[in-house]
């Protein structure tokens, strides 16, 4: 039996583990996902006040943006996101948004990291790791060894990389290169400049930054009972890689594969591209 290692339990990740399932059968194939964090999610993450753990708020993805173009071609993923109740349609109107024909947006009732674990579920028998955090990739008898920062590691047959690619680029090894039961909550984002320019400061100065902003725009907002300020290093694809492949075979035996959105585009779509990107070279080989 092939042992096959996800690195990343984000959209990409997920996917990847939902698709090699539905292609490959338990007894040929078994899925591993390890994640730094604490659970699910990457990019598309959902935290829950310590106050008040039903009081949730999405700090990655806001919404999900549907082209014309991805409703035909990615028809079955969000029909499949739709009738299970993952994504709704956003009805609320969003002050600045660009209203485009054709183009549909959506949200996550339950949060955007139920994207994630849906797929994670759909790979039913995959084993699912967090804590997690890779640090050494070394080709071994004919395996990848994959080491972790607590200093364990496993061997696996195909290791596939989902995690941003500055990430992967840091890699020692061989490779080094609304509900009325739940407290409200509010989610401030700002925009690429801004986290761009406000990178390296100190995040309590930034955080302070951004309420003062809040409260100049928003003046009779009561206090919050707490605050999570959360900065993205790797928020989105700002130069995606060369022809957007949506995968690169770094090694063929084994393999090692990275994928993500930094191989297409930085949105949903470009997760699910990258994923089937990804498992169609797998298929071809193995």
């Amino acid at each position: 039996m092939a042992r096959i290692l996800i690195v990343g339990a984000g959209p990409t990740g997920s996917l990847c583990a939902a698709l090699l399932r539905a292609e490959f059968p338990q007894r040929l194939l078994r899925v591993v996902v390890w994640d730094k964090a604490q659970g699910a999610g990457g990019r598309m993450s959902t935290r829950r006040s310590a106050r008040d753990p039903k009081c949730t708020a999405d700090l990655g993805a806001q919404y999900i943006t549907r082209t014309p173009h991805y409703a035909k071609a990615h028809q079955s993923f969000y029909e499949d996101l739709l009738s299970h109740g993952v994504l709704k349609p956003l009805t609320a109107p969003v002050k600045g948004m660009v209203v485009k024909e054709g183009v549909d947006n959506f949200v996550t009732p339950q949060g955007s990291s139920s994207i994630v674990k849906h797929y994670l579920n759909k790979a039913a028998d995959a084993d699912v790791f967090y804590n997690h955090h890779v640090t050494q990739i070394c080709l071994k008898d004919g395996k990848w060894e994959v080491g972790t920062s607590t200093g364990s590691s496993d061997c696996f047959d195909t290791v596939i990389l989902t995690m941003p690619v500055p990430q992967i680029l840091q890699l020692q090894g061989d490779i080094a290169t609304k509900s009325p039961d739940t407290a409200p909550s509010v989610v401030v984002h700002t925009t690429v400049s801004f986290g761009t320019e406000y990178m390296e400061w100190d995040k309590e100065k930034v955080q302070q930054l951004i309420i003062n902003e809040l409260k100049a725009i928003m003046p009779h907002l009561p206090e919050p009972a707490s605050i999570k300020c959360q900065k993205w290093r790797y928020s989105q694809v700002t130069e995606a890689f060369s022809g957007s492949p949506g995968q690169i075979t770094l090694h063929a035996k084994p393999f090692l594969i990275c994928g993500g959105d930094g191989f297409v585009h930085s949105n949903l779509d470009g997760c699910i591209d990258s994923a089937i990107s990804v498992v169609k070279v797998l298929k071809a080989s193995l």
